[in-house]
């Protein structure tokens, strides 16, 4: 149905795409190096999550193949004014349990998704209201004007009011929840898949929903998730057919994939940026051998830190040349104005002369917080920084753990437990409001605001904040990216942050496989078919 609301522009992003012909119903078998913990949606903001989540719940958009953004739960919209959004929802729809869709369940979920313990509270700007017109029909009245909001909204995905309310599952499950709820065992979306088993760590199984509104573009009759967490054998799993899809194929073993005649990797850019961060915001760091002060405060520790990794090095070593060392923040393929950015050259004998003036000429303690199952050769990058470090006189201690336990520690409620971290960041809204505020914007715990609510180190800028509220609401592209290109040159001045480089693409697909690679890298199997 067409949209009433013109689509925002959207960037056309390279993809390995599949025309398929129809085919046997399937049994797709899809291994990945990290775990399923939570199936309630608005546990964790991380893409290979977000992915699984998408098979069962939906938002009201969601993005094609080309990560356009297109119609969803809602079916049409448009901007009666400038800080009002109309959006008609779809009719005839009905959550797995067969209860049916309705306003009611937009707005519930609206207030869910920002409240505490929800790692998606900045989707929606706080003070949004959502206001119910009929049973098909919801308002969105804004404070100020914001013509990107609906590209925000990728990963928002709708749960049933009443569903939440019988299993006491109104609030949403944080990572660092302890006691799994109602919601992270169990699911009730609207999506082309029910959840039939779920055993986190161990196997998770999708069956097709027969009721489903769309037409279904697959041919399968379940999906068989199993977590893999070592190389070696998701690769020899998938070489002797016991899986049909694996996620990531490591750097190493591509090649032998390629020739193994019975699968093939499907390679390109990623749009996420990984980076490593400092605490910035404590009086004395959590997990250091420094007492009484907090050296990541001195901008001359955090500049000798920045000369001291050496990322070409990292690419070259760990990554084998499979990675694009960066400047900023955010892919280039996100900015037109990226290539105005150029990285400052490592140069250790300056980084242990800006440590001496700082105060510390022999270096400190200090612990890294890293995954070890989420990037590619996450752990490898780790160490390659312990001993890049070690070289200006800082000893690192690596604390490498699954996924599901770093970002138990380190996100909020109760979290921001790190003094140094790696993460990877890709802007769900493809666009660099999303990594200016979220990332980089000043974080307020005390009035729990979503302004940095993956700013993990808390660094501040008031003047870097104010340019950012000015990006948000700017309609002039060539002016947008000025201030976006403003707002970057201020956090690499304060180094807030080491970028360290995109990562490519490594999926690892059976002969017998078809689907779509996009390059914010979730792996949809709603796409997929599988042949005989």
């Amino acid at each position: 149905m067409a949209v009433r609301h013109p689509l925002l522009a959207a960037i056309t992003f390279s993809l390995l795409a599949f025309v398929t012909e129809p085919a046997s119903s399937q049994s797709l078998r899809y291994a990945n190096q990290g775990d399923l913990k939570s199936l309630d949606p608005y546990t964790l903001r991380e893409t290979t999550t977000t992915a699984h989540q998408s098979h069962v719940y939906e938002g009201l958009v969601a993005r094609d193949r080309n990560l356009k953004t297109i119609p969803a739960l809602a079916e049409s919209w448009e901007t009666p004014e400038p800080t009002r959004w109309r959006f008609h929802l779809r009719h005839n729809v009905t959550f797995h349990n067969g209860d049916p869709f309705t306003a009611d369940d937009v707005i519930f979920s609206a207030a869910r998704v920002r409240a505490t313990g929800s790692n998606f509270t900045s989707v929606i700007p706080p003070d949004a209201k959502f206001i119910k017109v009929d049973d098909f029909t919801v308002d969105v009245v804004l404070s100020s004007p914001n013509p990107i909001l609906i590209s925000q909204w990728d990963g928002w995905l709708i749960m049933d009011k009443k569903w939440c309310e019988e299993h006491n599952a109104v609030a949403p499950t944080p990572a660092s929840a302890t006691t799994p709820s109602y919601a992270s065992l169990n699911e009730n979306g609207t999506g082309p898949f029910t959840i039939e088993n779920h055993q986190p760590g161990v196997k998770t199984v999708f069956k097709p929903y027969p009721k489903w509104w769309g037409k279904p573009e697959h041919n399968l009759k379940e999906i068989v998730f199993t977590p893999i967490a070592s190389d070696a054998t998701r690769v020899a799993a998938l070489l002797s057919g016991e899986v049909d899809v694996i996620e990531p194929v490591p750097i190493q073993d591509i090649q032998r994939v390629n020739a193994s005649g019975v699968a093939k990797v499907l390679s390109g850019p990623e749009l996420r940026t990984l980076f490593l961060g400092f605490d910035q915001s404590r009086d004395e760091l959590l997990y250091s051998n420094v007492k009484g002060k907090n050296p990541f405060k001195d901008i001359r520790v955090r500049q000798a830190f920045f000369k001291a990794i050496d990322v070409d090095l990292i690419k070259s070593r760990v990554m084998r040349g499979l990675s694009t060392p960066t400047a900023l923040m955010i892919a280039p393929e996100l900015f037109s104005l990226s290539k105005d950015f150029t990285r400052e050259k490592p140069d250790v004998d300056a980084a242990k002369k800006l440590l001496s003036e700082a105060g510390y000429p022999d270096g400190f303690e200090v612990t890294l917080d890293c995954p070890n199952d989420r990037y590619v050769n996450d752990a490898a990058i780790c160490q390659a920084v312990v001993g890049m470090l070690a070289r200006i006189g800082v000893k690192v201690d690596l604390l490498a753990q699954p996924k599901a336990l770093f970002f138990a520690k380190v996100l909020k409620p109760g979290g921001y437990k790190t003094s140094f971290y790696m993460l990877g960041w890709q802007p769900s809204s493809q666009d660099s409001h999303n990594v200016l505020h979220d990332l980089m914007g000043c974080r307020d715990d005390a009035k729990d605001t979503t302004r940095g609510e993956s700013n993990l180190g808390g660094y501040c800028n008031k003047e870097f904040d104010a340019i950012t509220d000015k990006v948000l609401v700017e309609t002039d592209p060539a002016k947008r990216d000025q201030l976006i290109k403003q707002a970057f040159q201020i956090g690499i001045k304060d180094y807030a942050y080491i970028p360290l480089h995109q990562q490519a693409l490594a999926w690892g697909v059976s002969n017998k496989v078809k689907l779509t690679q996009r390059a914010d890298n979730q792996v949809l199997l709603y796409w997929a078919t599988k042949s005989e």
